[in-house]
């Protein structure tokens, strides 16, 4: 569902007023960025308790306003049109739900949820409230995703027999804080964190799990909470995706590996959207292109390491899309980008994925 914000003389209110809850990585870096970023929203106000990030919040958006708490921003929710859940994941599904019963769309980062359930109980009552409630999902929007997607509409790989994707990372020093936990009720670990953005790339590509078989360890001394982890995912399609996710990669694969039966794409190098918003560059002209030494390889019988194939032109990623597809559909009706149903059918192959590796089992959706 998706809901229109109405003013109080029951006309449609432009730009709509968006409450942001958290400030950290993915509220400071992603979030705000974004919204400040799209016709039709305005960031309102951000709620942190922690007076750096208050501070940050100010310098980069004079006007916004500030809460300490959530339950400041609920109690004016009248003022707002849109709450944005950007805060540590245990706190994503009491928050989301608040937002919903007070009346409120919401935007919810990954994973919207510890559980598919948990997830299928936030669309239900979305769905009962007549609200948008979605899912941030912004690696559908990086670039050689939308690559990838360009070439398989065009059938140039054939038919898809094995798809690789790897996000890979070196970080042998642990960083601390709730990502690396090993407690469970802070959703913590690289399954739930990365791994949230490789199965829902692999679903929307190649439609639903049929089986889940995983690895997962706990490799650098002293973490707790898995930092390398492998999934394969053999799809109803019958297309076999297998995944990786690690911090502790020394020399890191490509980020796709797509073999058809008439030839395979190979990518290497991350979308560049996320480093250009940490350095505080905003979307504009140019924004989410890739130079030409960067593009991936189309071809067969031969590795493109030796110069096997031909170059193939990656798109401009494009973060900016997700939220003016959400302005979207609360002021004309259009529809959610990313949904909390789509979101737990992620959920479900990540539970699965969590219990063979634990059980040493492959696992049947």
């Amino acid at each position: 569902m998706t809901g229109t914000p109405l003013g109080t003389s029951g006309t449609p209110r432009s730009p709509l007023r968006v409450g942001l809850v958290g400030y950290g990585l993915a509220g400071s870096v992603f979030h705000a960025p974004l919204i400040a970023a799209t016709e039709g929203l305005t960031l309102d106000t951000v709620v942190t308790s922690n007076p750096g990030r208050q501070q940050q919040a100010r310098s980069e958006f004079p006007d916004v306003r500030l809460a300490a708490a959530p339950d400041e921003l609920f109690d004016r929710a009248a003022e707002l049109d849109l709450i944005v859940v950007a805060s540590p994941n245990k706190t994503h599904v009491p928050l989301a739900a608040t937002a919903l019963e007070a009346g409120l769309p919401v935007v919810v980062d990954k994973p919207v949820a510890g559980t598919a359930a948990e997830a299928r109980e936030l669309a239900a009552l979305a769905e009962e409230r007549g609200l948008l409630l979605s899912v941030f999902q912004n690696r559908r929007w990086d670039n050689d995703f939308l690559t990838l997607r360009k070439l398989l509409s065009e059938g140039e790989l054939g038919d898809v027999w094995r798809f690789e994707s790897r996000f890979e990372r070196w970080r042998p020093q642990l960083k601390g804080g709730w990502r690396e936990s090993g407690d469970p009720a802070e959703i913590g670990g690289l399954l739930y964190d990365l791994g949230s953005h490789v199965v829902d790339q692999a679903l929307v590509l190649f439609g639903p799990a049929a089986t889940v078989y995983a690895e997962s360890d706990v490799r650098r001394p002293g973490a707790e909470a898995d930092d390398d982890t492998f999934i394969a995912v053999t799809h109803t399609s019958g297309v076999r995706s297998h995944l990786y996710v690690s911090a502790t990669t020394a020399q890191l694969g490509p980020r796709f590996r797509v073999l058809g039966s008439s030839a395979g794409y190979v990518k290497h190098g991350l979308d560049p959207q996320e480093a250009a918003l940490r350095e505080g560059r905003r979307p504009g002209p140019g924004w989410g292109v890739e130079p030409e030494s960067l593009w991936g390889r189309v071809g067969s019988g031969e590795s493109p390491v030796t110069g096997g194939g031909r170059p193939e032109p990656t798109l401009p990623g494009d973060y900016p899309a997700y939220y003016a597809a959400v302005a979207k559909a609360l002021l004309e009706g259009a529809p959610n980008p990313v949904t909390a149903l789509e979101a737990a059918a992620a959920l479900d192959v990540l539970e699965a994925a969590r219990r063979s590796a634990r059980e040493k089992v492959t696992v049947t959706l």
